[in-house]
């Protein structure tokens, strides 16, 4: 899509500096990506910890032990 914007010279010299971008166009779809890349992981942080149906990591370890074969016991 072609859009018409005003950005200051020294932000998108910076911006291709560190982004090591060969043209504008690559530099401001570097800069777009990482920010909605790090919009969504924080929208993701906000969910850690809510599912209260996860076992917990001894739980699983006990399920783990009762499903194992006596012989597959000995040997891990």
């Amino acid at each position: 899509m072609k859009t018409t914007i005003d950005i200051p010279e020294k932000e998108l010299r910076d911006v291709m500096r560190y982004t090591k971008a060969k043209t504008k166009r690559e530099a401001v779809v570097q800069v777009l990506e990482e920010f909605n890349r790090r919009h969504r992981m924080a929208e993701f942080v906000e969910y850690s910890g809510t599912c209260r149906d996860f076992m917990s990591f001894e739980e699983l370890m006990e399920l783990r032990e009762r499903d194992l074969p006596m012989s597959a016991r000995l040997y891990s």
